[in-house]
């Protein structure tokens, strides 16, 4: 049988107010599980302009439609309009996800920071960082956060021995093919890494071929690991794309899909040490962490 875990990235508000309860309706009416992931705090989405110069950055932001896909007010938090507070502009939601059995980490505080920022980043600062989340999530959760996703798929060994120091559950900071015992440049690391499988959306979405029709067929197709992850964003699945990814549900249910979650997978996966490498995927701007094929290979 297929096994398959959504993974919710859950980057900006109007992805917060407008995308999440979408989302959470939608799982409820399909019975699934799924992994969400929440920024907690400023949504400073402007900033990420940034990236400009990254090369498929451009490219990407047009073939996704990026201002009716996320508003042009979210294209412009954190310059000309101020960052506006995530998780606290309507608490609930995210306490609704937690309550109705979701598996519920922290994505981060500042996702543009975090993900624009890393290499400068201290352990310390980001633990400063988490623990703000942290201390709304247990809040709103009525327990501490276990799992942690990188925005960006960004990586450091600052974050790594973070990850470590809070002893998580799971990490699912990479791009990879399975579950494994994270390896980054030598040093080796406690916390498992659930890395994502398949393509996002946001990548693969307008190239030739690709369409609201073609997509949820591709994502089958490339259903071919043991343990298949899906990242959606809930800026696009939940919203613009929310018919798209249910008719994905739907045929990946028909063929008897078993769904699970991220932390089901750290505790039923095989845990093999892998390498953590920086590298570049289709449709993706600039470097990402991924996991090592040699492994993989090597089997």
């Amino acid at each position: 049988m297929t096994r398959l875990a959504v993974k919710v990235d859950v980057d900006t508000l109007r992805g917060y107010l407008e995308g999440v309860p979408r989302l959470l309706d939608l799982f409820r009416r399909k019975g699934i599980s799924a992994s969400i992931f929440f920024s907690f705090g400023p949504d400073n989405s402007g900033k990420a302009i940034r990236r400009i110069f990254r090369p498929g950055f451009i490219s990407k932001m047009l073939r996704t439609k990026a201002p009716s896909t996320y508003g042009l007010k979210t294209l412009l938090y954190g310059t000309l309009l101020p960052a506006p507070l995530i998780v606290p502009s309507a608490p609930d939601i995210a306490a609704r996800a937690a309550a109705e059995g979701h598996d519920v980490g922290i994505h981060a505080w500042d996702h543009v920071y975090v993900q624009d920022c890393l290499a400068k980043i201290s352990k310390q600062e980001y633990l400063e960082l988490y623990r703000r989340a942290e201390e709304l999530y247990t809040e709103l959760c009525g327990a501490k956060p276990c799992s942690a996703a990188a925005p960006g798929w960004q990586l450091s060994h600052a974050v790594l021995e973070a990850e470590h120091e809070l002893a998580l559950h799971y990490a699912s900071d990479v791009r990879g093919f399975a579950p494994f015992m994270p390896v980054f440049e030598g040093i080796e690391y406690g916390v498992p890494q659930i890395p994502t499988t398949l393509p996002t959306m946001d990548e693969i979405y307008g190239l030739p071929g690709i369409d609201d029709v073609t997509l949820p067929k591709c994502w089958l197709d490339g259903m071919t690991e043991e343990w298949n992850v899906l990242t959606v964003h809930a800026e696009m699945e939940g919203i613009s794309k929310l018919t798209v990814f249910e008719n994905f549900l739907n045929m990946a249910k028909a063929l008897g899909t078993e769904f699970r979650t991220l932390a089901q997978y750290a505790d039923e996966a095989p845990l093999p040490r892998g390498k953590i490498e920086n590298g570049r995927l289709t449709g993706r701007a600039g470097m990402l962490a991924v996991q090592s094929k040699e492994n993989k290979n090597a089997g």
